[in-house]
């Protein structure tokens, strides 16, 4: 991270001629306006003209008529340690990440960690240590909420108290040494009672030792997420959606890394029910799948493309409902949020003529500038997909940083 990275408090910036934009609330997915100004980390204005905000901004960025979006938040990212993954031997895939608009990762569990320890004492260190590791790191400007407790049989009460006033808000079924998944309910409740957000595999069995966690299970354990509910990689049967749907609360987490049919399957019975601010999307990555970038973005582009439902109501799934069900203050562009926005276009030499209409078609759009925490990590063209159909540009900049990406 650069010097200037880590001055973002004190940056002012202005982003202006927006096309669209995304607000993150998928029940009013658009904002008015063409004027995004941000300071100190946090928006301050969103709406047309704002030339007073502009006129003093230390950066201003020409959209050029791009579509600005919250930053991805990737709710189910397997962290380990530093921006590497054991799992594909791979170094710097988070920044990476960033490329491809995801400004917020939150931990599935450090279980990649080789030798991780499974006793009570073990996995509340690694989750302590996780969880603090990440706290000034950012890797490309990311922000990575990290330490998520897998919970392991011999966890008690004082156990969860003891990580959550260490900083661990998270907690994970469905990796443990338990006899049968239904083990887990005291556990999670336990967790619960400590105040942390439980999240629980779902589906069959993704490494040695674990075992395939139904509809039936999670009605027993009442999570307040069910991971990767399409499938990590292999999909419950279809009858246990509607279970799911009807006796949990729990968010219907879909990820690229999974199974495409039931994720759609998935996103119509919220919508058909009634209960579609419980979706939300995230990629289920670094696993055997592999490393995606772009996986955010795929999987809005599937499910737009591929449904009859609006393109902005999945980028809201991957934004400000992954933002209200983890308790973040980013996922929307409103005053008062965390300025983390991304600038996408449509791909040049595509059909379409705007990122919106271009995941509609099924194209995953190109990532022209990203901001976290208020500071450009990279403005003109992302690394990871074409340019866009738009020239994004910093037009002002009072500061030593060109923001190329």
């Amino acid at each position: 991270m650069s010097e200037h990275a880590q001055a973002a408090p004190s940056l002012r910036l202005a982003i202006v001629n927006i096309g669209a934009i995304v607000s993150g609330d998928w029940r009013a997915p658009r904002v008015e306006g063409d004027t995004i100004f941000a300071e100190e980390g946090l928006i301050r204005f969103v709406g047309f003209g704002g030339g007073d905000f502009v006129a003093k901004a230390d950066v201003v960025i020409d959209a050029a008529g791009a579509t600005a979006i919250p930053g991805l938040i990737d709710s189910h990212v397997h962290i380990t340690f530093g921006d590497y993954t054991p799992r594909q031997r791979t170094v710097g895939y988070l920044e990476s990440y960033v490329h491809g608009g995801v400004t917020t990762a939150i931990s599935a569990s450090e279980v990649h960690v080789p030798g991780r320890p499974a006793d009570p004492a073990g996995v509340k260190a690694l989750a302590i240590a996780a969880h603090k590791s990440f706290l000034g790191f950012r890797p490309g400007g990311m922000r990575v909420h990290a330490g998520s407790i897998i919970l392991e049989p011999g966890l008690a009460e004082a156990d969860f108290r003891e990580a959550a006033a260490a900083g661990v808000w998270l907690a994970k079924a469905g990796f443990g040494a338990v006899k049968t998944p239904f083990d887990y309910a005291p556990l999670v409740a336990a967790a619960k009672a400590a105040g942390m957000i439980t999240t629980c595999h779902t589906g069959g069995s993704s490494i040695p030792g674990s075992s395939a966690i139904r509809g039936e299970h999670l009605v027993a354990m009442q999570p307040h997420v069910s991971f990767h509910i399409n499938g990590g990689p292999t999909a419950i049967p279809d009858e246990d959606f509607r279970l799911i749907i009807e006796k949990t609360q729990a968010a219907l987490q879909i990820c690229t890394a999974g199974n495409l049919r039931t994720a759609l399957l998935v996103a119509r019975l919220a919508r058909d029910m009634d209960v579609f601010d419980r979706l939300i999307i995230a990629t289920d990555t670094p696993t055997g799948s592999g490393v995606m970038p772009l996986g955010m973005l795929y999987t809005i582009s599937h499910c737009a493309s591929l449904t009859d439902m609006p393109a902005e109501w999945f980028v809201c799934a991957a934004t400000g409902s992954n933002a209200r069900v983890y308790g973040l203050n980013s996922g929307l562009l409103r005053v008062g949020k965390d300025a983390d926005i991304a600038l996408i276009d449509a791909p040049a030499g595509g059909a379409k003529h705007d990122a919106l209409s271009a995941l509609k078609n099924g194209d995953a759009p190109a990532v022209s500038a990203v901001i976290s925490g208020g500071v450009p990590r990279f403005v003109g063209r992302s690394r990871n997909t074409p340019a866009g159909m738009r020239p994004v540009r910093v037009a002002v900049s009072r500061v030593v940083e060109n923001f190329v990406g």
